[in-house]
């Protein structure tokens, strides 16, 4: 079961570029220009620097420092009073041995990549629903235009055949009237399409950068695909699938461990520490003398009172640790309704394609039988205009049903985290360059 291709006239008009796109060459133009995909990129090259700095609180620390000083020395020992420049450095190093803080803070920074990652490929999913709206939308224009020309072409020879009768006694100026306003209408209606396509064009151009070319256009698949699996299986896959959710799910983690952290500034901390300092003419009395100092040892801190800060921020993270749950749970309930409702979009959308095939061939026939009903003196020419309106209504209608039912097995994809360009490739297998 096939069908014809549709006119491709006005968007060749439109774009200026001669080669054909299919959906998955425009989302790779996007790709490289879209801004909001870009911004993403960046914010996950980003992201990735959170383990680094997060590891850099299990390493040692080294600082040099030196400094160049003039001293005016006033003593009550005789001779004792002396002007003179001092100067010296120092080297310390300290590698923690114990910091829980640390350590949870670095398992944090690894949990933050993830999310990043996420991010990214959300980012991604996001890009190619809008793409894929995008390009349909341009496709449904050029769609209904090609039907409105079409509709035109039949108007006008209904038009001229009224004013033949008219003239020859065998019809009244009514029919003549009523073809005239249907093709007047018709215009109306070109002129408010072509200047929708021109928006959806231009919408298309501010993702991928340039003027589109002339895009493929959608070509009847043998069998639009039925979902096999129930609409509580892909809700279920939803919810543990889901970007949105797994980012909250990654959140609540993290959320744990900023508790864990918080109750780690009770703990005791210790570091190995290194130094070597140098003093150049430091004064004693008269005497103005350099000293060396090399150390080693360890370090203990233990925290006894801080004013109440650590209890606090505690407190803080175990309210932020519920908010953390709260928010997974609204993610995973908003991830099951969406695959939900993409299911039922995509199950209604089969069967409103079938119907709305089945409605094409029952007008068809309809036009056909008025025509011949014409021709022996039972119709007027304005039941054929009817039956032509009612055909040219289906076909529209029945090009719009296949795109929303593509979006809606794309938006099935993205409510269980699984779409991809691969999605894209598989329905440019429906798509064909336009006939010239």
């Amino acid at each position: 079961m096939q069908f014809r291709p549709l006119s491709l006239a006005i968007a060749l008009a439109l774009t200026p570029v001669a080669h054909a796109d299919n959906l998955s060459a425009v989302f790779r133009e996007a790709q490289a220009y879209d801004a909001q995909y870009a911004a993403a990129r960046a914010a996950y090259q980003a992201g990735r620097e959170k383990a680094v700095q997060g590891r850099a609180g299990l390493l040692p620390n080294v600082n040099l420092g030196g400094n160049v000083r003039y001293n005016d020395l006033t003593s009550s020992l005789p001779g004792g009073d002396s002007q003179y420049t001092s100067n010296g450095y120092s080297l310390t190093a300290a590698q923690p041995l114990f910091r829980k803080q640390n350590w949870v803070q670095y398992a944090q920074s690894k949990e933050q990549v993830r999310i990043a990652g996420m991010q990214l490929k959300l980012a991604e999913q996001d890009l190619i629903l809008r793409v894929a709206q995008a390009y349909f939308d341009v496709l449904q224009s050029q769609d209904t235009i090609a039907f409105i020309n079409a509709q035109k072409s039949a108007i006008t020879e209904q038009l001229a055949a009224a004013k033949r009768n008219f003239e020859v006694g065998t019809a009244t100026i009514t029919d003549t009237h009523e073809a005239q306003a249907r093709y007047d209408l018709a215009v109306a209606q070109e002129i408010a399409e072509q200047n929708s396509l021109a928006i959806r064009l231009r919408a298309l151009e501010k993702l991928i950068g340039k003027p589109p070319g002339a895009l493929d256009m959608f070509v009847e698949p043998a069998q639009l695909k039925v979902e096999s699996e129930s609409i509580d299986t892909w809700a279920a896959r939803a919810m543990q699938g889901n970007l949105q959710a797994e980012i909250q799910r990654i959140a609540k983690t993290i959320a744990d461990q900023e508790v864990e952290r918080n109750r780690a500034g009770h703990y005791p901390t210790l570091d190995a520490v290194a130094g070597y300092t140098v003093n150049n003419n430091q004064s004693f009395g008269n005497m103005q003398i350099d000293s060396r100092v090399a150390s080693v040892g360890v370090e203990l801190n233990l925290p006894i009172y801080q004013g109440g800060l650590t209890s606090s921020r505690v407190r803080e993270a175990v309210a932020n640790q519920e908010k953390a749950r709260q928010d997974l749970e609204a993610a995973t309930r908003d991830a099951s309704l969406q695959a939900r409702q993409a299911w039922l979009n995509v199950s209604s959308g089969v069967a409103r394609v079938h119907a709305l095939e089945q409605a094409l061939v029952s007008t068809q026939a309809q036009l056909d039988s008025t025509k011949l009903g014409l021709e022996v003196g039972v119709r007027t020419s304005l039941d054929v205009l009817n039956a032509e309106q009612q055909v040219f209504s289906a076909r529209r209608d029945l090009a719009g049903a296949r795109y929303a039912y593509l979006l809606s097995g794309l938006s099935l994809k993205a409510a269980v985290g699984e779409l991809s360009p691969a999605d894209l490739a598989e329905i440019d297998r429906y798509l064909k360059p336009a006939a010239k």
